[in-house]
This record gives C-alpha cells, sequence and structure tokens, in this order.
C-alpha cells in the first residue's frame, strides 16, 4: 500500500464530528476516517462488479440454456442403473 499521504480540507456535519470523536482516539481520526472511505471504495466497487457479473450473466442466459438442452439426453443417460 502506497504510505504517501495528501492533505485535504473537507467539510462533515457537526453530529458526525462528534460521533467520530467519540469512536476514535485522539490524533486518530486521519486514520479511522482513511480506513473508513476505503471500507466504502471496496463496497462500491464490489457492487458494481456483481451489477457486471448479473448483467453478464442475464447476457448469457439464453445461450446456456440453449447448451443445456442440447445435453440433457447425454445428462440423464444412464442413471436408471443406479
Amino acid at each position: 500500500m502506497n504510505t504517501e499521504k495528501v492533505r485535504l480540507n473537507i467539510t462533515l456535519p457537526v453530529a458526525l464530528v462528534r460521533e467520530l470523536t467519540e469512536m476514535t482516539e485522539p490524533r486518530k481520526r486521519s486514520q479511522f476516517i482513511a480506513d473508513s472511505v476505503a471500507f466504502r471504495i471496496k463496497q462500491l466497487k464490489d457492487e458494481k462488479r456483481d451489477a457486471l457479473l448479473a448483467e453478464g450473466y442475464q447476457a448469457e442466459k439464453e445461450e446456456a440454456i440453449k447448451i443445456t438442452k442440447e445435453f440433457e439426453g447425454l445428462d440423464i443417460h444412464g442413471w436408471d442403473d443406479y
């Protein structure tokens, strides 16, 4: 992970800053915020990936059904022997 840092000037609601102060140790707010932002970015990337996968599966759905039907006879062939 890159350890180079950039100072930002951000604006947060007062109530959120109060909760942040209550939840973090003194002089640890920046790390808490960095961790929180990294966590949220990962969530958004995961959601985007999941949406793209779902879209891809839907796009290939008809082809997958067609292939499954083509091999259906082979899939059940010999099952009566068990």
